[in-house]
């Protein structure tokens, strides 16, 4: 194994003992667009509105379709939340919830995110369903 790969291998394990993976730059995602990401075992969508650093990470997983294709979806806002659309059926899901907004009887996962030094970090494990606020 060559000195990068150990290098790589000894961040990628620090970051899963401290629950938090880096998985990209913040300029690696185009503004208001997503990004697919592996998080142990998980397809996670991380999401950037805007040119800033606003990221949102969501599970990658439509359920409406049964395809890993959230982080392809659009991004926007409706009513003032942030939101991204389904590409395939165009469902749109509340970002900070994971909540549909066309059906309130569904949700997708969301994911705690946090940028560290123009890094993207994520958690595997799904926050909790809370309403927004």
């Amino acid at each position: 194994m060559s000195e990068l790969q150990q290098s790589s291998n000894a961040r990628r394990s620090e970051g899963m003992t401290q629950g938090w993976v880096e998985v990209c730059g913040v300029d690696d995602i185009i503004p208001n667009t997503g990004v697919c990401a592996l998080v142990g075992a998980r397809q996670i969508a991380v999401v950037r509105v805007g040119e800033g650093e606003e990221i949102y990470a969501v599970s990658n997983f439509d359920p409406f379709s049964k395809a890993f294709v959230i982080s392809r979806g659009i991004v926007g806002d409706k009513g003032g939340v942030p939101k991204i659309a389904s590409p395939i059926y165009k469902q749109n899901f509340d970002l900070r919830t994971g909540q549909c907004l066309d059906d309130p009887s569904v949700r997708i996962p969301v994911y705690p995110v946090r940028v560290r030094g123009g890094r993207v970090e994520v958690q595997a494990t799904a926050l909790p369903f809370t309403a927004a606020s």
